[in-house]
């Protein structure tokens, strides 16, 4: 097999979303770390898949993890990571009222300050190679707000300006970052979700008349990673069929 193009971390790739991004990028030719928290035996069927996939574990509450994980990486592949896709993330569905400080907490520590660690224990090879990409995946609650899951959409709104920020400190270094915000997608982290009044309001709302799907959000995760997206930073891409405009 030939030399992979880059080499790409994706947390959270054991499901939904960043099991099709880890699929999307090992079918291109990149070599990619896929991210797991518990569910080992579905990270490991990428490496039973693709000769160029690595089954990693990563807690990104844990700096500790973290290091041990990119240490991992590198090892298995003799190279710096050049991408990364920050998907791991919870979502927690209930009234305001109700979301207390550890619910608050938690989320703002899975959802707003993992991606800042991946993104600050990778970021020095990118800018010493003049070559880097971070891709982090948000939300449309963090573009206009939460209604059932308020801590969820101020945790997403702090990570589009986070990568707003990164690509002010580092794209001229070569180092791109954008965020891609999903709408509604087939993903099991939806599909609470879609059982509520609310949820069920919002499809309908939908221009293009259904959910999005997985690989669609992939796409455009594998677009942002490619040499063609190099111009392109700052930027939260929706793909969300029309919800958010």
């Amino acid at each position: 097999m030939s030399q992979p193009k880059r080499l790409a971390l994706v947390t959270g790739s054991s499901r939904g979303i960043g099991a099709a991004i880890a699929d999307a990028l090992l079918k291109e030719g990149y070599a990619v770390a896929c991210g797991y928290r518990r569910q080992k035996g579905k990270a490991q069927v990428f490496e039973r898949t693709y000769s160029d996939a690595q089954a990693v574990r990563i807690d990104i509450h844990d700096r500790a993890s973290v290091r041990r994980a990119v240490a991992a990486i590198e090892k298995r592949f003799k190279r710096s990571i050049e991408i990364i896709v920050n998907n791991a993330a919870i979502a927690d569905e209930k009234p305001f009222e109700t979301i207390t400080d550890s619910d608050w907490d938690f989320m703002l520590e899975t959802n707003l300050r993992g991606p800042f660690v991946v993104a600050q224990e990778t970021l020095a090879p990118m800018v010493k190679n003049r070559w880097g990409r971070i891709i982090n995946i948000v939300s449309i609650g963090g573009q206009w707000g939460g209604m059932r899951q308020v801590h969820y959409a101020a945790a997403k709104a702090g990570l589009i300006n986070f990568t707003q920020s990164l690509a002010r400190l580092y794209s001229r270094f070569g180092v791109t970052s954008n965020a891609v915000s999903p709408g509604l997608v087939a993903t099991d982290m939806v599909a609470k979700e879609m059982r509520s009044k609310s949820g069920k309001a919002k499809a309908a709302q939908i221009p293009i008349g259904r959910i999005s799907m997985p690989d669609e959000i992939a796409a455009t995760v594998a677009f942002l990673a490619s040499e063609r997206s190099a111009s392109i930073t700052g930027q939260t891409i929706n793909v969300n069929g029309g919800l958010y405009f």
